[in-house]
Parts: C-alpha cells; structure tokens; sequence
C-alpha cells in the first residue's frame, strides 16, 4: 500500500458503518494499536510493536485506518 492508491475499507465499528466504502490514501505511517478484543481491557504498550496504518480520504472526510482494514481496489 502507498499514497494515492485506492482501496476499501473492509471492516468497520462505526455505528453508521464504512464497510464497503472507498477512498484514496492520503498518508501511511506506523502506530500502536491496542485491541481490547484480543488483548484485555488493561492496557500495556510494551507488550505490542507498531503496525502500518493509513489516513484515508473517504468523501470530504479523512479517517485513520489500520492497513489491515483496507484492500487495494
């Protein structure tokens, strides 16, 4: 993945939902990400590595996403 491709957002929390929106990235980066699903409400980041995430420009709004979120259209 990298700036200027288009891709999908493939999974979403949003009460509204995304799911199956597209939209063009806008910038890549790396952060942590701490999944309460998996992980445990109690929060240590030592025990996680960043992970690619991408800012994406979905109609005139620009949200962050976890690159396992996206697919390349």
């Amino acid at each position: 993945m990298k700036v200027g491709d288009l891709v999908r957002i493939k999974t979403t929390r949003e009460p509204h939902g995304d799911e199956g929106r597209t939209g063009v990235i806008t910038r890549m980066f790396e952060k942590k990400c701490w999944r309460t699903h998996k992980l445990g409400a109690r929060v240590n980041w030592d025990l996680i590595d960043p992970e690619p995430h991408a800012e994406v420009l979905v109609n005139e709004n620009v949200v962050s996403l976890p690159a396992s979120q996206l697919k390349i259209i």
